[in-house]
């Protein structure tokens, strides 16, 4: 099943993770509501993709939905769809996630974040699978599983009366814990290494490969943003590096060495330090905004056409970093 799970993207040796892997396989052959829980960039969606490709509902569809980035007041048509006429802007009626999901897998990520009202509603939804479309007259009932996906203790906030305990209670039949890297000795290394292959495929370049002092310094850090946060790091050193071995100066932790002036003149040994700054700040924000130009120059501050002459100048098109944050 090892060779299974890379293909999830799920890939880890310490004892931790196999853990949760082995707990994966036994959750996927069930049909029970799972709460995921992690800290951001452990991989809860790809947890929750393994889930649903391992059991029998692979043949249908996966919807991810980040209830975060979902108005409150928009959640209950997001999620039930609306009926033509049902507000102002529903010109025409539309289908909700849960519909979309039919037969398949419901992902609800940072279910955290839901406000009372829309509590009340995927709580009514829980307990028996029926619904109504915002502004509809018929009940329908769905087939799916829910999994549900956070970064917060929910027991804690439901302690604090700020979540519903009987919503918890409805999600939290099956629990999955996705340990940080911090806690999967050996695993950040074993990724790296993965992620410079795929990287090396991605440019279409020679093999290259870590210097074995970096390689051997990433299980030492504490990775707060955890495999994105790495594979971020990764990419970016991989960017700014130019021979077959990708050094600790190129991982941005060792800028200081760049000053030096190396014997040249003052006023070439700056243009260089600049050459070399612009290079960084540019491969750093394409990473962070996924190759997103106007939210790159929205970013930085600067007029999306200077930022376009920049890029052009240090040789980076932004479909190079399309995706680059994913998990």
């Amino acid at each position: 099943m090892a060779d299974g799970f890379a293909g999830l993207n799920l890939v880890g040796h310490s004892a931790s993770f196999q853990a949760a892997l082995r707990l994966i396989e036994r959750i996927a052959r069930c049909d029970a509501t799972v709460l995921i829980q992690g800290e951001t960039g452990t991989g809860k969606e790809l947890a929750g993709r393994a889930i649903h490709y391992l059991g029998a509902r692979r043949g249908a569809p996966f919807i991810a939905v980040n209830c975060g980035a979902i108005p409150e007041q928009l959640v209950e048509s997001e999620l039930f769809g609306h009926a033509r006429g049902a507000f102002t802007d529903a010109r025409e009626a539309r289908e909700g996630v849960i519909a979309q999901a039919e037969g398949g897998t419901l992902f609800l990520d940072e279910v955290d974040s839901l406000g009372a009202r829309s509590q009340v509603a995927l709580l009514r939804f829980l307990q028996d699978r029926e619904y109504r479309p915002v502004g509809g007259q018929a009940m329908r009932r769905a087939d799916l599983r829910v999994i549900a996906a956070t970064n917060a203790d929910l027991a804690a906030m439901a302690g604090r009366r700020e979540y519903r305990q009987d919503l918890l209670f409805r999600l939290d039949v099956l629990a999955l814990r996705l340990p940080p890297l911090r806690e999967r000795p050996g695993d950040a290394a074993l990724l790296a290494d993965l992620f410079v292959r795929r990287l090396s495929e991605q440019y279409r370049g020679a093999p290259r490969a870590l210097d074995p002092g970096l390689r051997a310094s990433l299980g030492d850090r504490p990775w707060p943003g955890n495999v994105r946060e790495l594979e971020n790091f990764i990419h970016r050193a991989f960017l700014l590096s130019d021979g077959p071995v990708i050094g600790a100066a190129e991982d941005g932790q060792d800028e200081a060495s760049e000053v030096q002036s190396g014997g040249l003149p003052f006023h070439a040994a700056k243009a260089a330090a600049i050459e070399g700054f612009e290079r960084r700040y540019l491969v750093d924000l394409l990473t962070r905004t996924r190759g997103n130009v106007s939210e790159a120059a929205r970013l930085s501050g600067k007029e999306r056409s200077r930022l376009g002459r920049l890029l052009k100048k240090h040789g980076l098109a932004r479909d190079a970093f399309l995706g680059a944050e994913g998990a």
